[in-house]
């Protein structure tokens, strides 16, 4: 099974942040030579959470869905069209000139460049810086950007981005102090850089906490600088019950939350699932919807778990708590079901056993929202992008029947891994 791992801005387990290791994939395990080179399947940062200028992961029709096409998840990966107007196409075409030759200097001075020829800072931020970074995102997913290139993209969008002129907030004219910060474990910070400089251009004093805020000291930060909102943003799936604990902590300190980003669904169902005041599609959005007039008031102080009373069954809690278990007996059992694991290096077993916690993650979270699409979509866009890197999508489906037998009593988990297993096997 092959699930590929991940790194600082951007994962599939989704995984351990630090991990950005281009590595070999192939076979039902991670390792076999038929893959070499295949870079490690993650998530660019950029445009993906509240703070972007594109749409959702997918097609308005159906989550994850285009018109009658392959479902896909698109953990990341920005592969909605990015409206804009002419002018700004081309100066997206310029910057991704430059970015794409990993030349900084030539990157700021075609902003600079889109600025004086009189393109808004707004269209800037997000019609060129924006839809730059989408298209990184495309050419990572489509193995046509390595891990390397990809950061130094990223590194390079991030620079520009701090050469924006942004007015200095009046509080004289302030329209009302905004909290904005990525969810702990979140580390993709720049779609939230994107909101924030989008409401800083257009009056707003925003707060902003940058990646992965422990809920802690968001809700000390709340106490003690008093914002009318606070904006958390996530674009992994896994950081989903982390998010909803961050949600109701805000909540019960008073201030109603908009959620945004991938993690959420291209329609936004799991802000409205976990309970959040507001949620927006982008920055544009979203800064519309907060001119538009205050949030509804938060709801009284309450567990989170009383949101989502599926929880009761335990099977969450269970999975989540033998995560290291599964993996460990998956890749034991894969051995026998596999004889050519047998021959793996050490460095084979260890990408393929973060290619199976990556699998337990995603099933974890689709447990925790109880929901068949975000398990199912998950596997298809890692299918996806194995099969961009010379894998075929049926690696997977090993280490999926391994997992089902050893969670033979969890009824939850086996109906999720059955339809994973039944989308992944329609492609092969």
């Amino acid at each position: 099974m092959t699930a590929p791992s991940d790194h600082r801005d951007g994962e599939l387990r989704p995984a351990d942040p630090a991990d950005a290791r281009e590595r070999e994939t192939g076979g039902p395990a991670g390792g076999s030579p038929a893959a070499r080179g295949a870079g490690p399947a993650r998530e660019p940062s950029g445009p993906g959470t509240v703070g972007t200028g594109g749409g959702g992961p997918a097609g308005p029709s159906a989550p994850g869905r285009g018109d009658g096409g392959p479902v896909r998840h698109f953990v990341g990966v920005r592969m909605a069209s990015c409206a804009g107007t002419p002018t700004a196409e081309e100066w997206a075409d310029k910057l991704w000139a430059a970015v794409s030759a990993m030349d900084e200097y030539s990157a700021l001075d075609t902003v600079a460049g889109a600025l004086d020829a009189g393109l808004d800072a707004e269209s800037v931020l997000l019609d060129v810086i924006g839809a730059v970074q989408h298209r990184v995102g495309i050419e990572w997913a489509a193995n046509r950007m390595s891990v390397a290139e990809e950061h130094a993209a990223t590194a390079i969008n991030d620079r520009v981005l701090a050469a924006l002129p942004i007015p200095r907030p009046d509080p004289a004219t302030s329209r009302g102090r905004v909290l904005v910060a990525c969810v702990d474990q979140e580390w993709h910070a720049l779609p939230a850089r994107l909101l924030t400089l989008t409401l800083r251009l257009r009056g707003w004093h925003v707060d902003y906490l940058g990646a992965q805020v422990p809920t802690g000291h968001l809700v000390a930060h709340i106490h003690r600088t008093g914002p009318s909102v606070v904006c958390l943003s996530s674009s992994l799936p896994a950081r989903l019950p982390v998010l909803h604990a961050a949600l109701t902590s805000c909540q019960a300190a008073g201030v109603p939350v908009m959620a945004g980003g991938l993690a959420l669904g291209h329609d936004g169902r799991y802000a409205r699932l976990l309970g959040a005041d507001g949620w927006a599609p982008d920055a544009r959005a979203a800064a519309d919807r907060l001119a538009a007039g205050p949030l509804p008031a938060p709801p009284p102080a309450h567990q989170a778990a009383a949101d989502l009373p599926h929880l009761l069954d335990q099977e969450y809690t269970l999975v989540t708590r033998d995560a290291r278990r599964l993996v460990k007996e998956t890749l034991l059992r894969l051995a026998d079901r596999f004889p050519a694991m047998r021959s793996y290096d050490d460095e084979q077993k260890e990408r393929t056993a973060e290619d199976l916690a990556h699998i337990v993650d995603a099933l974890s979270t689709a447990l925790y929202v109880d929901d068949d699409d975000l398990f199912t979509d998950f596997l298809l866009w890692t299918a996806e992008i194995l099969t961009a890197r010379g894998v075929p999508a049926r690696a997977l489906l090993p280490g999926l029947d391994l997992l089902e037998e050893q969670l033979h009593d969890f009824l939850r988990a086996r109906r999720l891994l059955r339809a994973g297993r039944c989308a992944v096997a329609a492609l092969s």
